[in-house]
């Protein structure tokens, strides 16, 4: 799959909060570090596609991700939940 697709799949999920979460690599003073945060919560998937289009046009270096999240679920006990993986290279 495309990142696009990925993107569609998370807008178009039947769970009805949609997280965005946004990755990307920060310079410390002698290091790097990959960091990984939700950048906005909604309810409403007009507003997190256009939230995502939004971000991805004024952040083209970060990677933007949003999941279709249930609500009072543990998402450690799903078989994918929120999450972005950031590896070695990405810190070189």
């Amino acid at each position: 799959m495309e990142y696009k697709d990925y993107i569609k799949q998370g807008l178009n999920g039947s769970a009805p909060l949609k997280l965005i979460l946004c990755g990307n690599i920060q310079d410390m003073e002698n290091d790097k570090a990959g960091v990984v945060s939700v950048v906005y919560a909604t309810n409403d998937k007009n507003l997190a596609e256009q939230k995502m289009n939004d971000l991805i046009a004024g952040n083209p270096d970060n990677y933007y991700m949003v999941y279709s999240v249930p609500l009072n679920v543990d998402l450690t006990e799903l078989s994918h939940y929120p999450s972005i993986a950031i590896s070695k290279d990405d810190l070189q």
